[in-house]
């Protein structure tokens, strides 16, 4: 284990499930980890409340994150999540909806320099959403579609691949050694990045909300158009103490949990689409008939059953999170089996959805799976969010974001897909990606 590439790694626990079974240990240095991917292995653990902590790996993250939604674990993670969940009501949605139309605006005039030659979709989508998920996480135009120089914009993109590289590599795990490595450095100097840019917006937002308190004119428009950062300052504002650390804890964790999942989704729903390119006609003439030539709301777009289908089963075959992770304290029992505390339980999203009792023809590429009248999935046979307690609090927001992404490109172009689906080659970062980029081909449509 300890000398696997990242790609190595995640191909070795397709091939183990294979020979081991349904429920097997590896190691990772000294430390057990219990291999699931079954339904009735799942279930116990993702509805559990007691086994909600995450696995240790996520230390990795606090020097970015802290202790933010993500990573804390207990009461601070109960209130946080109480606390956050108003931030994606559905009126708030509607109004994020706006930005989202604005910087896929954007995405689609950067595409068009890109029109009929094959090109990576993957660093487009990553700068459309982070663009997206600043706006609404800090109110701040940061315009990494048309700065991709942006030293947040290299910062953010350095310390996620760093923190994937500690997940695998045991003999960097430890904190000593690893900050003496160049990848420590160049951890250090990505947070220093991150943290100031972050800590200036908050001083800036914070200054505006002292200027303009008691202001009803500017209290109105606050609430035409809130972004995340608004919301921890007022219920700061408002009795709950909030410090400047906890209200860069959440910015943070939204800026991480946010961006690069929702590029991954964009991106291989337009691979999916790129490959099986009679779907793409089935989403435009469901939009047309449902639609006509109306902007989507956040109702309408519940219309659209191809183009939610379409998204997924692409969740199915290429899960944002193939690997989820769960720290056992208590003594659980999966399958017969006694897990015993101080285990790791990692549960293989690409695996389970790719369980034929439930798929039949997994590795197909079918969407009529999701339709109304597709057969019914038992609890937990399709995670793409995670499932239980600790499921993604932003599901509804990234589902819109994704919606109105992939919507408008097929508006504006036709995509095909360079690689054959055994071409791929993925690896488990902290989303699933191809070795070789994304390829894709956008032809204008006439």
């Amino acid at each position: 284990m300890i000398n696997l590439s990242i790609s190595e790694f995640f191909q070795n626990l397709v091939k183990w499930s294979q020979k081991y079974g349904d429920i097997f240990l590896i190691w990772v240095g000294l430390r057990p980890f219990i291999f699931l991917y079954k339904v009735e292995a799942v279930q116990p653990l993702l509805s559990s409340s007691v086994h909600i902590d995450k696995s240790l790996e996520y230390e990795y993250l606090k020097p970015w994150l802290g202790t933010g939604l993500v990573t804390s674990n207990g009461e601070k993670w109960h209130f946080r999540r109480k606390l956050l969940t108003p931030s994606f009501h559905n009126s708030l949605l509607e109004i994020y909806l706006k930005n989202v139309k604005e910087e896929t605006n954007v995405l689609i005039s950067c595409l068009q320099k890109e029109a009929g030659k094959w090109f990576d979709v993957v660093p487009y989508a990553k700068r459309a959403t982070l663009d997206i998920i600043c706006d609404t996480a800090m109110g701040y135009k940061l315009n990494a579609q048309r700065n991709s120089k942006n030293e947040y914009v290299k910062a953010v993109d350095k310390i996620a691949s760093i923190v994937q590289m500690r997940f695998v590599n045991v003999w960097i795990s430890s904190d000593t050694i690893f900050k003496l490595t160049k990848a420590g450095k160049e951890h250090d100097h990505a947070i220093k990045v991150i943290q100031e840019f972050v800590d200036k917006v908050i001083a800036k937002k914070k200054t505006e909300w002292m200027h303009h308190k008691g202001d009803d004119n500017f209290n109105g428009s606050t609430k035409k158009r809130r972004a995340l950062l608004d919301l921890l300052l007022d219920v700061s504002n408002n009795g709950t103490i909030l410090s400047d650390e906890d209200i860069r804890e959440e910015v943070n964790t939204f800026m991480y949990a946010g961006h690069d999942t929702m590029a991954t989704s964009i991106s291989w729903t337009l691979y999916a689409l790129g490959r099986h390119p009679e779907y793409q006609e089935k989403i435009l003439n469901e939009y047309n008939d449902e639609l006509g030539m109306a902007e989507i709301t956040l109702e309408n777009v519940q219309k659209l059953t191809w183009l939610e289908a379409c998204i997924k089963e692409q969740w199915r075959m290429y899960p944002v999170a193939p690997l989820i992770a769960r720290h056992i304290y208590k003594p659980i029992e999966i399958m017969g089996n006694q897990i015993p505390p101080g285990s790791t339980a990692l549960i293989n999203s690409y695996l389970l959805h790719r369980d034929e009792r439930y798929f039949p023809d997994p590795h197909v590429y079918r969407p009529e799976r999701f339709l109304s009248d597709g057969p019914k999935l038992p609890p937990y046979a399709f995670i793409p969010f995670s499932a239980g307690s600790r499921n993604c609090i932003g599901w509804r927001f990234a589902t819109l974001v994704i919606k109105a992404v992939v919507l408008s490109v097929l508006k504006t172009f036709r995509v095909e897909a360079f690689d054959k689906e055994d071409q791929l080659r993925f690896i488990s970062e902290l989303v699933l990606v191809n070795a070789n980029g994304i390829r894709l081909k956008v032809i204008p449509r006439d």
